[in-house]
Parts: structure tokens; C-alpha cells; sequence
């Protein structure tokens, strides 16, 4: 085995764009028919083998003539035209045209010999016994009549190299009788992901022994199809060298580009030097920039190859702004021109790491008068979007959904202003920001309530944190629960209130309460497991009041109760998560609601009720989700509460 090499200085962020544009991505053209060819690019000029039309033909309905027949006539003087035939489209003209003669004509027929004009039906009136017509206008020679080649002349140039190939182009290579065009080939890229722990999603995962579904396969596979790749999945590679040097070298013989996820960090990387320094060529590990630090970039045998971050997030912000652009270029697809859009920051985000940060956002409109003009590059600008900073963490998935692209953030930037105007590169044109943007508790009611709105989105954060979110203006709405709702205005809050409820809490327990659950007390003074919610959580604040009420009781401090309950400081994240522990037999008590114990056929202790509160931004009542979620709330709520037991308003 070769000695591993380390990079110890990072490269700048344009050589390792640089290095990628060194590759050569581009697959040879092919012919393809004319039904498939939707959306591909032309490699070569397509020049016109005949006129389109290939003869002269009338553009309406009417009578051919000869135009000097009528001059002179209109309304109070037509000229008067023997009737001497009939021409239907797609027929030869039997008859000819001659000096004061007329032939009834339909739109797209052959003009016949003689006639140089065509008269509207509209100016004409037919006699009785059809042997004349009579004229109210004056024609001059053409007039509508579409001549041989007008719209192309054989020869004539009619498409050139690098044209996408659209409805309306397809359209013309049909009319130039065109079976099959030469086309840029689609780079074949091979996807490969890394490590034992991956499971292919409709398999069995292990959560237990630490397994995972490999999402980064489908996510990348994904992104190279929309830049205009051609995606090939290849088996997930293990950490065995002989396996994932057997994948990379296949892939490599069968693909333009490799795209490798995960394995990418200093200590894991053997396998891969040993490929490309026995078949290719490393031209840089390590990219001075935030997510992506350790990525590859090289040449095995003719094949281009990529090393992506193993965490998803990563691996699509660095493939979207570093491989994409070569896919694109290889394929002849042009940079979309709404990938980008200009929107003001919602806060500060303070950052000092020294290298190019690419930090993703989510965006928001804020629902006042939508001032869009194209900008230079030509995104859009608008002082209606909002970008906030979206950072669980490279390894959260769920940031792939809540964030819409990234702002690029410059290595020397110390920080970005609240209210700075940033532009945002989407991770894909097709990104739409939500119809109204939600903070705070997890509830299944909110949760039932907004699948009836279009396109909202809600991020789980927890009471305090929703509040503060929605003090600092960025959320459309937040949803509080305990007595963290009854201070919103303790807090600084402004915020209007569309709907209160209340919803039952208590313990959930397994089927059939096999331990005998009474009350909090059992927690306190059995040796039982436990599972309890985040701090930012709005239930387990109204638990820690529990508990302090049951000190007080027996004389002592909450402290002292929470210390001896097994598992307190074990915190999940939704609502549900404590329940599915209990399900799984991984604790004998979770934190929870009677409506998710019902949800999955638990048992359920209650200990108490808590206030629920949907508080809305004032600044945002007049936007459209605002209101479809308060029309939601009145309409939709006490149907909702009923069918979840343990709520009411």
C-alpha cells in the first residue's frame, strides 16, 4: 500500500473549482429520435434540407386570385370573379387561374397556378348559383399567402450547436422532416457511497448496531440529473479496501465522472490514494471552505473523480456549487437564470473560521408588496425575502428540506448584518419559499392542521426557542405550549393570538402498564427508565413544575427529585420520540401525550393539562398563509381536538 499522503494546507476555493473545470466531463454526442430529444442539446448545426413550407400556401380561408383583379374594389365597387374551382389543403390544385378568376381556397392548401393573392372570405360575397364571387377589397401580390421557404429556405441555417431543444425547436425539426439529431451526450456519472453503517432505504436498518439509510445516494443522484448528468448507483462500498477499490475502479471504467460520499477525512481515505495513484492522478484533498473541508478531487484512468463530505448537507451544498457547474458545462446545459435570488438577512449571524463558509438558508417572504426587478445576474431581487440562517449541524438531513440554497460568506467576513442584503443560490431553480413559516412546539394538532395549507413549513425548535425566533421577527408564526405560552409577553413577545387549546400530558407507558404506573411519584422513588423531552421544550417545562409541586409536598427540592429519577436528563426531540423508546422496551416511561399513547397503542398516565397558543408575527397577519392558517384554526380546530383524545379548546 502507498504511504498516505496529507494535505495539510487547504486549497482555495477557486483552484478547487479550477481543478474541476481542468476535468474532462464530456461524453461523446449521440443520435437520438426526434421524441426523445425533448430537453437535450444539439452538437451539431442543423441546416434546412427543403423549404418550409415547400410551397406557396394560403394563410386563411378565402379565394385565390390574381391581385390585379382587384384593384380598385371595396364596398361600393367590388370586383365581380368567375368561380372556376375549389382547393383543399393537402391536394394538388387541378385547376389554374386566369385573367378575372377566382378558386375557393382553405387555409394551408397549395396556391394554384395563377393566383398570387388570397382574399378573406370575410370581403367576399358568393352568388347564388356559385359561378361568381364578388370582391370588397383590394389585394396586393402576397397578401395572405405564406410563400415556399418563408419560414425556412432549404439551405438556410435553422438551428445551431448548443440549441436546448424545446417544444417550439422540436417543432421545427419536425417540419424540416428531421427523424434524429446529433446531441450532446449526458455525462454518465457514478455514485458511490461510503461506509459499513449505510443501508439502501426499503431494507432493514439497525438503529441498534448503529446503522443509517444511505440518503446521499439518491439526494446527489438527484442534483446530477437535474444539472443535466446522467446518474449511475452503484452498490454502497463498506470500509473493506478490496471492496471499495473493486466499486471505485468499475465505476471509474463506466462513467465520465466518479462521485464518492463519505470516507473523505484524513484517516480514511487509503483506499482511495491506492486507486488514483495506481490509475489516475490527485489533484487536491482539502478545500478551505464550510461545510465541504474535506473534499477530493482527481483523475482515475479516464474517468473524473470527485470526493464529496459523507454528511448530506455537505455533500450537496459542495456538489451544487463546485461539481454542478462542470456537469452542466459537459452536458451544454446552461446555468438556470433564476438560481439565485437576492434576499435581506432576518438576523446577525456572527462567523470567524477563516475559510469560505457556505451557510445554508431558508427563506421567507415577509407578505408585504412584492418589489422584484432582474438583477445583472439576472436573479430576482426582492425586499420581500428573508433569508435565516438554517444550522443544525451537517449530519441533520432535515436541513435539506428546511433550507432552500446558501449564501456564500467570504473567508475575511467577521459577520453578517441583520437586514444586509445577501445573495442566496438556491439548491435548485425550482425552490418556491413557503406560504407561511412556523416556529416552536411540536403538536400533532398543528401538525393535522397544517397539512390542509399549501406549501407551509414548521420547524420543531421548542417553545423558548419558537418565542425568541418570533421576537426577533423572523417566523411567520410560533406555537407555545405551558408556561412558556401564558409569558409570551413576559418575554418581549408582540405577537397576536389565533388560537388557545389545551392538550393532556402525562406519562406514556407500555401496553398494558406492566410496571404499574400510578403517578410521577413511582418515577421518583422506583428504579424505572425514563425518557424525557429537550429543554427548549414547552412539556417538560410543565414536568419540572410537576415535580416542584411534588417537592414541595414531601418537604424537599426539585433538585433532589430530579436527580432521582433515571433517565431525566435523557432528552428526545418530538413528541412522539419518548413513546416509540417505551415501544421499542428501551425505557419503562417517556414524557408524552395522551394522544400520541393512543397514536400508538400505549397506555397512558396523565399527571396534568397545559395551555397551547398559536401566536402570529402582527407584522405578517395580512400575508395570504397567515390567513389560511387562521381560517384553518377556526374552522378545522375542534374537529381536530376531538379526534385527538385528551385535547379541547
Amino acid at each position: 500500500m502507498t504511504d498516505r499522503k496529507e494535505f495539510r494546507d487547504l486549497a482555495d476555493p477557486d483552484d478547487a473549482r479550477d481543478a474541476i473545470a481542468s476535468l474532462d466531463l464530456a461524453p461523446d454526442p449521440e443520435e437520438v429520435r426526434l421524441e426523445d430529444a425533448r430537453g437535450r442539446v444539439l452538437a451539431d448545426r442543423i441546416d434546412a434540407r427543403l423549404d418550409v413550407p415547400g410551397f406557396d400556401r394560403a394563410s386563411m380561408d378565402g379565394y385565390a386570385v390574381r391581385a390585379r383583379d382587384t384593384f380598385g374594389a371595396d364596398e361600393t365597387d367590388p370586383a365581380l370573379l368567375s368561380l372556376v374551382g375549389t382547393v383543399h389543403a393537402g391536394e394538388e390544385p387541378a385547376v389554374e387561374v386566369g385573367e378575372g378568376e377566382a378558386v375557393e381556397i382553405s387555409t394551408g392548401a397549395v396556391m394554384p397556378p395563377g393566383a398570387d393573392g388570397v382574399v378573406m372570405v370575410e370581403r367576399t360575397d358568393e352568388s347564388d348559383d356559385g359561378d361568381t364571387v364578388e370582391v370588397r377589397t383590394a389585394l396586393a401580390p402576397g397578401d395572405n399567402v405564406m410563400l415556399a421557404g418563408a419560414d425556412v429556405a432549404a439551405g438556410e441555417r435553422a438551428l445551431g450547436p448548443g440549441t436546448r431543444l424545446t417544444a417550439r425547436e422540436i417543432g421545427l425539426l419536425s417540419a424540416l422532416g428531421v427523424e434524429s439529431v446529433p446531441v450532446r451526450g449526458k455525462p454518465t456519472v457514478g455514485i458511490v457511497s461510503t461506509g459499513d453503517e449505510l443501508v439502501r432505504p426499503g431494507d432493514e436498518v439497525d438503529s441498534a448496531a448503529g446503522q443509517i439509510y444511505d440518503v446521499n445516494s439518491y439526494t446527489v443522484a438527484a442534483a446530477v440529473e437535474e444539472a443535466g448528468g446522467e446518474p449511475k448507483l452503484y452498490p454502497h462500498a463498506g470500509d473493506d479496501y478490496d471492496e471499495m477499490e473493486a466499486i471505485l475502479r468499475e465505476a471509474a471504467d463506466e462513467c465520465d465522472l466518479v462521485l464518492s460520499s463519505g470516507s473523505t477525512s484524513a484517516s480514511a481515505v487509503d483506499v482511495i490514494y491506492r486507486v488514483i495513484d495506481e490509475r489516475g492522478e490527485l489533484l487536491l484533498h482539502g478545500v478551505a471552505v464550510k461545510p465541504g473541508k474535506p473534499m477530493l478531487v482527481g483523475q482515475v484512468a479516464d474517468s473524473a473523480y470527485v470526493g464529496l463530505p459523507g454528511y448530506p448537507v455537505s455533500a450537496l451544498t459542495i456538489f451544487r456549487t463546485f461539481v454542478a457547474p462542470a456537469i452542466r458545462r459537459a452536458a451544454g446545459v446552461p446555468e438556470p437564470a433564476t438560481a439565485t435570488v437576492q434576499a435581506r438577512m432576518a438576523t446577525e449571524e456572527r462567523y470567524g473560521e477563516g475559510r469560505m463558509r457556505l451557510m445554508p438558508v431558508g427563506l421567507t417572504e415577509t407578505g408585504e408588496a412584492l418589489r422584484a426587478s432582474k438583477n445583472a445576474s439576472g436573479g430576482t431581487q426582492s425586499d420581500d425575502l428573508l433569508a435565516y440562517v438554517v444550522d443544525k449541524g451537517s449530519g441533520a438531513t432535515t436541513s435539506l428540506v428546511e433550507a432552500d440554497g446558501v449564501v456564500e460568506v467570504p473567508a475575511d467576513t467577521a459577520y453578517v448584518a441583520e437586514g444586509e442584503t445577501v445573495e442566496v443560490q438556491l439548491f435548485s431553480p425550482d425552490v418556491r419559499p413557503p406560504t407561511v413559516l412556523g416556529v416552536g412546539e411540536d403538536d400533532p394538532a398543528l401538525a393535522r392542521l397544517l397539512d390542509a395549507i399549501e406549501r407551509p413549513r414548521y420547524l420543531s425548535v421548542g417553545s423558548r426557542e419558537g418565542l425568541r425566533r418570533l421576537r426577533d421577527g423572523v417566523p411567520d408564526f410560533a406555537v407555545a405550549s405551558g408556561d412558556s405560552a401564558d409569558a409570551a409577553s413576559d418575554r418581549g413577545v408582540d405577537a397576536t393570538e389565533l388560537a388557545t387549546y389545551e392538550r393532556e400530558w402525562g406519562l406514556v407507558v407500555q401496553s398494558g402498564n406492566p410496571e404499574d404506573i400510578a403517578d410521577l411519584g413511582d418515577l421518583v422513588d422506583r428504579d424505572l427508565r425514563f425518557v424525557n423531552r429537550g429543554s427548549d421544550s414547552g412539556l417538560r417545562t410543565s414536568l419540572g413544575n410537576a415535580l416542584a409541586d411534588l417537592a414541595d409536598e414531601r418537604g424537599t427540592t426539585r433538585h433532589a427529585l430530579v436527580e432521582s429519577i433515571d433517565g431525566f436528563e435523557l432528552a428526545a426531540k418530538a413528541h412522539e420520540s419518548p413513546a416509540r423508546k417505551v415501544a421499542a422496551g428501551q425505557a419503562d416511561a417517556g414524557l408524552g401525550l395522551r394522544a400520541t399513547a393512543a397514536k400508538l397503542n400505549l397506555d397512558f398516565v396523565p399527571v396534568g393539562t397545559e395551555t397551547v397558543r398559536v401566536l402570529a408575527n402582527p407584522d405578517r397577519e395580512g400575508k395570504s398563509g397567515v390567513r389560511e392558517l387562521a381560517d384553518a384554526l377556526d374552522e378545522e380546530l375542534d374537529v381536530v381536538l376531538a379526534e385527538l383524545s385528551g385535547f379541547g379548546r
